[in-house]
């Protein structure tokens, strides 16, 4: 058996010509759950003796790129590892071989070769990828800042696992535009930028672009009507009760109207509850906000006592928001001296997180 093989990777040029993380064996399988323990539990869905990975990234601008292939594996994001890092990025998955499941909360979708999912790191779930045909798993990836997509998007929080299938003319254009980025023979930083731009209006345009629905207060569409109702509470998850009666009022709807619109999701009170409940998650973990009381945050996010906040988090997260916060400011502590193997995604999650330019319900988005 071989052993496991890793090299560092190179962060900017061709894809094509770039080293590779090479992993194979036993060994090579608890190498790879070492690189990966900040940002997910690993594990193989074969014989340890028979697992492969290997991976291609580079660096295109703000963003990454990152080809992988692999033998039939699982990914899991907990709590425990958004709290242990500072990764607030969206991944956009392009399945170019095999199948890839992925659940977060109630959402469930399998993509094929050709489709593409969009992926919110900032929230637990869960990957399976598995052969097809005869082919291992192979993912073209490009990893997203916040900062970049959530202000294209009318639900920012509630976007992940949003499905392009192949048949999708946008899902081709996603397609032709990762391709592009693979076969580029030099780095251009006004290349890079403009390349990465379009991506993230094409991905925001099929998940629920804001402008979209900002343009459509005056259509009766159902589906568009739900996006800007989301929009709404995503935008004010820290200053408004958002009660039935005042969504109500404000899209003229009736009660029973709205809370059909909310079935999909559990339930209305369900669904803000959630929404808050991943804000909060997302402020424990970074640094901006660590010193900021629990009892605050709770009030901030209209829980009615800390002790209600806390037993919330717990039931949906099973851990408390103190255990979330200590195992975060741990991590940052042992972070910058802890040695291990190099992965592309850690050196991210090490990385200052950029401001999100958040864009109201009711305006354009803030200068920054």
């Amino acid at each position: 058996m071989r052993p496991a093989r890793r090299v560092t990777v190179q962060t900017r040029g061709r894809l094509d010509d770039t080293p590779t993380n090479e992993f194979r064996g036993a060994p090579a399988l608890s190498a790879m759950r070492e690189a990966m323990a900040d940002l997910c539990d690993v594990a193989a869905l074969t014989a340890p003796d028979v697992f492969q990975f290997s991976s291609h990234a580079v660096a295109i601008g703000t963003s990454l790129l990152i080809e992988s292939v692999s033998t039939r594996l699982t990914y899991d994001r907990t709590p425990a590892h958004i709290a242990r890092g500072d990764l607030d990025h969206y991944l956009v998955s392009l399945c170019l071989e095999g199948e890839m499941r992925f659940v977060s909360g109630r959402r469930d979708v399998t993509i094929r070769a050709g489709d593409i999912c969009l992926i919110d790191m900032a929230q637990p779930n869960r990957t399976w990828l598995t052969e097809a045909g005869g082919a291992h798993s192979r993912m073209s990836t490009v990893v997203l800042p916040r900062a970049v997509l959530a202000p294209r998007l009318a639900n920012p929080d509630s976007a992940t696992a949003s499905l392009l299938p192949r048949s999708d003319r946008r899902a081709r254009l996603v397609a032709s535009q990762l391709a592009a980025l693979r076969r580029r023979r030099s780095p251009d930083a006004g290349d890079d930028a403009a390349a990465v731009e379009a991506m993230a209006d094409i991905v925001a345009a099929a998940a629920g672009s804001a402008a979209d629905t900002a343009d459509a207060a005056g259509r009766a569409d159902r589906h568009l009507l739900l996006t800007m109702i989301k929009r709404h509470i995503e935008a004010h998850l820290e200053t408004e009760s958002l009660t039935a009666q005042d969504l109500c009022r404000r899209f003229r709807l009736s009660r029973a109207s709205l809370y059909r619109l909310f079935e999909a999701d559990g339930g209305l009170t369900r669904y803000v509850q959630e929404q808050r409940l991943n804000r909060a998650l997302r402020l424990l973990a970074a640094p901006a906000a660590r010193h900021k009381r629990l009892i605050d945050l709770a009030v901030d996010l209209q829980f009615s006592s800390d002790s209600t906040f806390v037993r919330a988090f717990r039931r949906h997260f099973g851990m408390t928001p103190g255990e979330v916060r200590d195992m975060s400011q741990a991590w940052q502590r042992d972070a910058d001296g802890a040695a291990g193997p190099d992965h592309p995604l850690r050196s991210l999650a090490r990385s200052p997180r950029p401001a999100v330019s958040r864009r109201s319900a009711d305006g354009p988005p803030p200068t920054l």
